[in-house]
């Protein structure tokens, strides 16, 4: 038979707990360990944040801006203004006019209308531009009783989009052939006088808030 050694109890029946003083030196070295660890988190660039961040999607840029193409014969720069970013931008095109006469107003405003209908090409497109001008819109001349420069549009000027009517009054109105005038008196096919649209910062930059019915004001003549 073997002989064990009798394990002395202590008073209370329990096992001997740890030794005085292994727990607050327990404490010690561990904060020692996370002082030195915070030093090293932040040295890596690492942050601590309270509530998650949504920065939210990256922005999407365009330039607005489209390198003049090469000179084309027999054909004529132009300026037309077309939609970039919810402003307007002038875009540099060339047009073909009649050779046998010098091209007259009317044939001026068709020939810049055509331009805006256009749908922009790939490098206007990667630009960012775009067109609110619509395809089935038509436009005459004046009318006995209109301003001479007055252009009447197939559909009344208040009932066009924002942006197509900022994009119309913009390009006849910066337009050199038409005088340059920086603004465009158009009317439509009904009996209503025409109105004079200026072509100012506030349209260029914020077409979307000059509605029709509060833009025009009577054209000289009227």
């Amino acid at each position: 038979m073997t002989w064990l050694p009798r394990r002395t109890p202590t008073p209370s029946g329990r096992r001997p707990g740890p030794r005085p003083g292994s727990r607050p030196r327990a404490a010690a070295l561990a904060a020692v360990a996370l002082a030195a660890l915070v030093p090293a988190l932040a040295s890596c660039g690492i942050r601590g944040t309270s509530v998650p961040v949504d920065a939210g999607a990256a922005p999407s840029r365009v330039s607005c801006k489209v390198p003049a193409g090469p000179a084309q014969p027999d054909s004529s720069p132009v300026t037309v203004y077309l939609v970039c970013s919810s402003t307007l931008a002038p875009v540099e095109r060339t047009v073909t006019y009649p050779k046998q006469r010098p091209a007259d107003r009317l044939q001026v405003a068709r020939a810049l209308l055509d331009e805006l209908q256009e749908q922009p090409g790939p490098v206007e497109e990667e630009a960012g531009f775009s067109t609110a001008v619509p395809e089935d819109l038509e436009v005459s001349g004046p009318r006995a009783g209109d301003p001479q420069e007055a252009l009447r549009l197939s559909v009344r000027p208040e009932d066009l989009p924002s942006f197509a009517l900022a994009q119309l009054a913009c390009t006849f109105g910066e337009s050199g052939a038409l005088g340059r005038t920086h603004a465009a008196v158009l009317g439509g096919p009904g009996d209503g006088d025409p109105q004079r649209y200026a072509c100012s910062a506030e349209v260029r930059t914020h077409p979307e808030s000059v509605p029709g019915t509060a833009w025009g004001s009577p054209a000289p003549g009227n």
